[in-house]
């Protein structure tokens, strides 16, 4: 077998097997951010960020710059927002969801919270995540 041919085979075998760990890995992480926003809308901010990695080396990116860590990300959610009025009914668009690398995700997107009492709010976001002992959890957010 020639060396081309070998190689167009496991890049075959390879995409088949790669494709295949995408989709459930696809599949999954919509999972997640639709239980997260079930969650947020139930107005169980607990609950919402057992989507996030629970460790230190977390990163959260917002308005107020950079946090670091699980509680310190989860304290400012529940400052930030306090009551249902600020919560709000939530919305998530997924923009973009690709896979860079193995048990790494990327993904862009838009959220919206309707909000009538105080004005809605909404933005932009990008969310690296990981495969973590078999589980999926974002281990950055970039917010705005």
């Amino acid at each position: 077998m020639s060396i081309v041919r070998l190689t167009l085979l496991l890049w075959g075998v390879f995409s088949l097997t790669a494709y295949g760990q995408s989709a459930a890995d696809r599949k999954a992480i919509l999972a997640i951010l639709d239980r997260q926003t079930s969650d947020w809308n139930a107005g169980n901010v607990d609950k919402f960020m057992e989507g996030y990695w629970k460790s230190d080396s977390l990163t959260f990116i917002g308005k107020v710059g950079v946090t670091y860590g699980y509680e310190a990300t989860l304290s400012n959610y529940r400052k930030r927002y306090p009551d249902r009025a600020s919560m709000g009914t939530l919305k998530f668009d997924i923009v973009r969801l690709t896979f860079p690398a193995p048990n790494v995700a990327y993904v862009i997107g838009r959220w919206h919270l309707t909000r009538p009492e105080i004005g809605d709010a909404g933005g932009s976001f990008t969310l690296l995540w990981q495969k973590r002992g078999g589980r999926w959890v974002i281990v950055s957010d970039h917010s705005s």
